[in-house]
């Protein structure tokens, strides 16, 4: 009997043992796509733009050294002569350039939305439904930065539309649906999963991409993406392929960030944007370290823009937002998109960290000029003036106080306080993390420097108490923040 509960009890702690173990049960593939792609495929429509293009027909120059008693020479100039003849002797002439996208109704009355660039330069922009019928269409509003554009057709007929879902709920792992018109093929349904969300592709300012491994091609883009309720979460936008066909990375917009584009560009044509005031950039762990935060998050603002919104509001370069309007500032991405997406006079609520410590500032948010030039970053000067300049040995530097000769020099305003840097070691930290000559260290440890032995000061207490060295550095007006480890150099 003692043997037989014995036997028992072992079995019943193997199976606890294997249940804590077993992996939890994922959903599994949907049985079939066909009954929502059958609902959604009226909705999605093809985009076939024209545009008039001027075609070189110069023929290739030769450089050929033929003598002139050479018979090829007779056969080169009646060659050229005939080709002047038939009209390619250097003159150009204009074909017709025709190309295909996506899009999808957002409303019964005719309005389609697509990417810019699908429609951007187009003459003539043509819109297929689903029974191949085809309309002329024109183009009510479009949105360089986020490469979202808002079209319209009559009809005399309601046509079937789309509602949008909330991307922010969407999940990595998720199923997806994805429909548009690949190489000109018509309508065709892909499925995948969400693999990633708000990635940067470096194609604009509010980058915050879902990526799919639904196959998504040329002739893709401004198509829905869809969740399984068949609500549009996303605006397939550009792919990740060396070949030029799908190979499994895809991004799309998301629908929070798009649907609020798209009602401003319904509406009016145009768009109003949010306006903080300020420069920032990533907190880096070091930056971190540096400030006392924790762990990496937030937006660290390197500079104010005077009488801007964040300037009224107080704010302090060196200041880490870490929250804006009751949404959580995971990392500096997240912060243009929340800004953007606020309404123009709307005062919000933002958590900063200064110093150490949270505080709360209200701003009053303002509207990004839609005509703002992008600055152009100019490169320091590569002359360097080695004789009289201090050594910041700790950091493997020479930097001289701010005069009006460096002003000139190294185009330096007025404003500008510190010393500027005049010579780096190609193996000292400042070139470990980018520092070059012609920069002004503005402040060490967030104290104002005015000579290179306060920031060696700086610099030996930083590494005696194994912190990094946060310098404020102004490259031609635009700051930033560089944390400077004395374990850890980062050669940039």
């Amino acid at each position: 009997m003692r043997q037989m509960l014995r036997s028992a009890f072992a079995a019943f702690f193997l199976v606890a043992i294997l249940g804590l173990s077993a992996p939890a049960q994922a959903r599994g593939t949907p049985e079939s796509f066909a009954d929502l792609a059958e609902k959604l495929l009226p909705s999605v429509v093809n985009i076939s733009t024209t545009q008039t293009v001027a075609v070189s027909q110069d023929l290739p120059e030769f450089d050929l050294q033929i003598p002139e008693d050479s018979p090829f020479n007779q056969f080169f100039e009646e060659f050229k002569k005939q080709q002047n003849k038939n009209g390619r002797g250097g003159k150009k002439r204009s074909n017709k350039a025709t190309s295909l996208g996506s899009g999808f109704i957002i409303d019964p009355a005719g309005y389609i939305v697509t990417n810019n660039h699908v429609i951007q330069d187009a003459e003539e922009i043509t819109v297929i439904l689903h029974d191949d019928t085809n309309l002329m269409a024109t183009v009510v509003g479009r949105d360089k930065k986020t490469d979202l554009a808002v079209l319209k057709v009559q009809t005399k007929k309601p046509l079937t539309a789309v509602t949008f879902g909330d991307s922010d709920k969407i999940r990595v792992g998720d199923w997806i649906l994805a429909i548009g018109n690949p190489y000109g093929l018509g309508g065709t349904v892909t499925t995948g999963i969400i693999s990633a969300r708000a990635r940067d592709i470096n194609s604009g300012p509010y980058d915050d991409y879902l990526q799919t491994d639904a196959p998504i091609n040329r002739g893709n883009s401004g198509g829905p993406m869809f969740n399984m309720s068949g609500e549009v979460i996303g605006i397939n936008t550009a792919i990740y392929s060396p070949t030029g066909g799908s190979v499994g990375i895809g991004f799309a917009i998301p629908s929070a960030m798009a649907k609020n584009i798209i009602d401003q560009l319904k509406a009016t044509g145009t768009t109003k944007r949010g306006w903080l005031g300020v420069r920032i950039q990533a907190v880096t762990q070091e930056i971190a370290d540096s400030l006392e935060l924790g762990k990496a998050r937030g937006a660290l603002v390197s500079s104010i823009t005077p009488d801007g919104p964040a300037d009224k509001a107080k704010l302090q370069s060196g200041d880490v937002i870490v929250s804006f309007d009751g949404k959580d500032v995971i990392d500096m991405h997240r912060l243009p998109r929340l800004v953007a997406d606020t309404e123009v006079g709307k005062t919000v609520d933002m958590k900063i960290i200064r110093k150490g410590k949270e505080i709360t500032a209200q701003v009053k948010v303002g509207e990004l000029d839609q005509n703002e030039a992008d600055e152009e970053e100019e490169t320091a000067s590569d002359e360097v003036q080695k004789q009289t300049s201090e050594r910041v040995s700790e950091l493997g530097m020479g930097v001289l106080p701010l005069s009006d000769s460096l002003r000139k020099k190294y185009d330096i305003a007025k404003n500008v306080t510190g010393v500027v840097v005049i010579t780096v070691d190609d193996d000292g930290k400042a070139a470990d993390y980018g520092i070059r000559a012609g920069d002004v260290i503005s402040e060490a440890a967030q104290q104002e420097v005015k000579t290179a032995k306060s920031i060696n000061d700086l610099a030996r207490t930083a590494k005696k108490e194994a912190k990094p060295l946060l310098l404020l550095v102004d490259r031609k007006g635009d700051l930033r923040f560089v944390a400077v480890s004395f374990d850890k150099p980062k050669k940039k």
